[in-house]
């Protein structure tokens, strides 16, 4: 176990020297929590003064704008950092030492969460100082949605690596498509009954729908409603195991076809 712990923090500290040195990443961490926030900041602004229901939750929208690139970041946290070790033909390097593969996945889940979690808070920031709004009045929910929503997001991220690994770069750009497909279902800025009745029922069969659900309730009537969180939890367990075992079953097959030293050319 101490070994596995060594070469998972070997790993994260190869990607934070990766960003420590480049200001384009450093930029990417915060440019667009922030771009999201300013936007919908300006759109609540002018809401403020035309409906009564938002002016008892001013921070619906900032707040699913903020929460919902958390699960945006965590999703690509995990696809771009791979799609890096398949650019530079890296990826049978790396596995022919003794890394495993789960060790790999357990080093880019924690630059995930450091990019999360830093993307977030400036951008929060920002919105305190701008709008005079908080996200963090949430309180100890924020806590258990941003888990939540990074977890939802790491396993639709181990579904495109293992996609990336089987057919290469030429899947990259499921590592949008995908995060953006679900997007309309997950209930951002509205609330679940205001879509059809057949979207309603792929939207409860989804962490993200259970989480902003959860948000509007705490911000408009002050109620945390652990039901919402508990479906939440034990969809991410499901997605989570599923992405992983998705995710093996590619990399053995990857390895089988000796396509781990062919990726990226």
């Amino acid at each position: 176990m101490r070994d596995s712990a060594r070469r998972i923090g070997a790993m994260v500290v190869r990607y934070l020297y990766l960003y420590r040195g480049s200001w384009p990443r450093q930029l990417d961490i915060v440019y667009w929590p922030t771009m999201q926030m300013i936007m919908w900041g300006l759109v609540t602004q002018f809401f403020l003064t035309n409906s009564a229901w938002l002016a008892q939750a001013a921070g619906v929208l900032i707040a699913g704008a903020l929460l919902w690139d958390v699960l945006f970041r965590g999703q690509l946290g995990l696809s771009v950092l791979f799609m890096e070790e398949l650019y530079s033909r890296n990826l049978g390097h790396i596995f022919v030492s003794p890394l495993r593969p789960w060790e790999l996945l357990a080093s880019m889940t924690v630059i995930s969460f450091l990019r999360a979690a830093i993307g977030l808070g400036v951008a929060s920031g920002l919105a305190i100082l701008l709008y005079r709004l908080s996200i963090f009045d949430l309180g100890l929910p924020l806590v258990a949605y941003f888990a939540n929503l990074l977890v939802f997001g790491w396993a639709i991220g181990l579904m495109i690596c293992g996609l990336l690994m089987r057919y290469g770069l030429g899947a990259e750009s499921m590592a949008w498509v995908a995060i953006f497909a679900i997007q309309p279902i997950c209930a951002i800025y509205y609330p679940v009954g205001t879509l059809p009745g057949w979207a309603q029922w792929l939207a409860w069969a989804t962490p993200a729908a259970y989480v902003f659900e959860g948000t509007r309730e705490v911000l408009r009537d002050g109620v945390f409603d652990l039901r919402l969180l508990a479906w939440a939890v034990v969809l991410n367990a499901l997605y989570l195991a599923a992405g992983a075992l998705v995710f093996l079953a590619f990399f053995r097959e990857a390895r089988r076809r000796g396509l781990l030293v062919q990726i990226g050319e």
